[in-house]
């Protein structure tokens, strides 16, 4: 892991992911762009003003956010690029992780909302178009190490090399334990499923099969009892008219969590 992006507005949630995301690279020894996307306000629109005069607002807009990226990097002993943009958001943060690239995206985690779970948000409209793996932190997930990753997989949908290879890298990377868990209707055949996970042989997981309908239950209740540092798991794809009843697993465990959500995409 060599840069990772904190794609930050500066809310409550993103500035708590900010920290999150300082630690992280710390611990990995990465690069941190710090990307904001700075959006004028209906204000400057509308009021007609000189174009030498929006200028002057955005430049101060990025200075104000460069002299808090500086300010950061004092405190917590890290170098913070910043990558001050303007535009259409997933255009240019798919820009920004061309231009620096990144390995990895963190963002902030919005608390749990009916209008967040009918919507979306920007962070599970980051997860279903972006293919680096993105962490999403909640307000209250605070870095104390990455110890123990639990990864909560499908693998009746399948699992491609990257997937595996980007969770062992991770996995080394924080030298952390990795549980493999799988839940379905039915109990899948154990070596067919050895021979899927085979690619994670070089680092220390344990495999989990469970039998149950209910797959979101299963998971929490996993958590509780496993006590891991950060969830993994892989949005998959669905039609257009099957995704408006179906409710992504995924999407679902990004909101009202107390750990991170790391998204792999395949």
């Amino acid at each position: 892991m060599k840069t990772i992006i904190i794609s930050s507005d500066f809310s409550e949630e993103a500035q708590n992911a900010t920290l999150y995301a300082i630690q992280t690279a710390k611990k990995v020894k990465a690069k941190l762009v710090l990307f904001h996307l700075h959006i004028l306000s209906i204000h400057v629109v509308q009021s007609r003003l000189p174009y030498k005069n929006i200028l002057q607002s955005i430049d101060y807009a990025k200075t104000k956010i460069e002299n808090r990226a500086k300010k950061l990097s004092e405190t917590y002993g890290i170098e913070i690029k910043v990558d001050f943009a303007m535009g259409e958001y997933f255009k240019q943060l798919q820009r920004s992780i061309e231009e620096h690239h990144a390995d990895m995206i963190i963002m902030g985690m919005h608390t749990k909302t009916i209008e967040g779970d009918l919507l979306g948000s920007t962070t599970s409209e980051a997860i279903n178009k972006i293919q680096i793996p993105i962490l999403a932190v909640p307000i209250k997930a605070k870095f104390n190490n990455i110890d123990k990753i639990l990864f909560a997989c499908d693998l009746e949908k399948g699992l491609t090399g990257n997937i595996l290879k980007q969770i062992k890298k991770t996995t080394k990377k924080f030298n952390s334990e990795l549980r493999v868990f799988h839940v379905n209707n039915k109990i899948s055949e154990l070596k067919s499923n050895a021979e899927i996970l085979k690619p994670l042989e070089e680092v220390s997981y344990y495999y989990k099969n469970v039998q149950s309908e209910a797959v979101i239950d299963e998971i929490r209740n996993e958590m509780l009892e496993y006590k891991p540092d950060v969830l993994i798991m892989v949005p998959y794809e669905y039609g257009f008219w099957s995704s408006l009843i179906h409710k992504s697993k995924t999407r679902i465990m990004s909101s009202g969590l107390d750990i991170p959500l790391l998204s792999i995409r395949g």
